[in-house]
């Protein structure tokens, strides 16, 4: 099934964009093998989910998409640039493109709420401070807190310190947005809540998301497109509908978050094949 999608992906390519491509892209740290030559093309506009087991390389890819990494060989491009032999200042002019929503927010709590947005503004653009506080009250109300400015972190909720973190991670109008874990430690209905801005900013902003996350309910809501990691290559790719019918036990597993003693006979047997 994995060679049917990748065919099928690969044949839509021809039809959009590539905003990002990631070519046989090899990471280790000492002798653990995290990608194994992982190929991945990100289209414009799509939301692609990238679902695995903890450590399986999740987090780690999403770092090498933003070259917070660097992949020991391979290749990794931006609309057709190639980004991971680039300085750091090259990568400075590339890098407000990105948007990046980390697992736990990581919000400075020494800023208020509208220092934390306005801080991406302020490094990378010559606004005026009026100019930005428009932009900071802009990106507030889309994520549903008009009026938090002068707030602090610490006086916030986990789901309203997410809220924040995306407007930050938006503040600049990225074209590629990245969530890593963005539905961890909430309860369900702040999860969706989560789930409908990501939702929302495809839909008004038209950017292409890469959503990890372990939350299949979260995954089949939001993603056009969804990949599984495991031992450092894809092992599936598809829509969130194809996700059902694969039959291989590994992505059972995960998918329906538990083993039965076939899927379990079948997984030893692969391993010691």
């Amino acid at each position: 099934m994995i060679d049917q999608a990748k065919q099928s992906v690969a044949a839509a390519n021809h039809d959009h964009v590539a905003v990002i491509e990631l070519i046989d892209v090899h990471k280790r740290f000492d002798d653990l093998v995290v990608l194994n030559g992982v190929n991945l093309t990100l289209e414009s506009g799509q939301t692609t989910v990238i679902i695995g087991e903890s450590g399986a390389g999740k987090s780690v890819l999403l770092k090498h998409i933003v070259r917070l990494l660097k992949p020991d060989s391979g290749a990794i491009h931006f609309r057709g640039r190639r980004i991971d032999q680039l300085s750091e200042r090259e990568l400075a002019a590339i890098r407000p493109q990105f948007g990046f929503l980390f697992q736990l927010s990581a919000l400075f709590d020494s800023l208020t709420v509208g220092q934390n947005i306005a801080f991406p503004i302020a490094q990378h653009t010559k606004r005026k401070r009026r100019e930005i506080d428009k932009i900071v009250a802009e990106k507030l109300a889309m994520v549903g807190l008009d009026g938090f400015e002068d707030q602090w972190p610490s006086e916030l909720s986990g789901g309203q310190k997410k809220r924040v973190a995306l407007a930050r991670a938006i503040a600049l109008d990225p074209e590629l947005i990245l969530y890593d874990e963005p539905t961890t430690g909430l309860d369900p209905p702040r999860a969706d809540e989560i789930n409908e801005l990501i939702l929302k900013l495809q839909r008004e902003l038209s950017v292409t998301s890469v959503v990890v996350t372990h939350d299949m309910a979260s995954a089949r809501k939001v993603a056009n497109r969804i990949v599984m990691l495991y031992e450092g290559d894809f092992i599936f790719d598809g829509t969130p509908e194809s996700i059902d019918q694969c039959n291989d036990p590994r992505v059972r597993c995960f998918v329906e978050g538990r083993c039965s003693d076939d899927m379990l006979r079948t997984l030893k047997e692969k391993a010691s094949s």
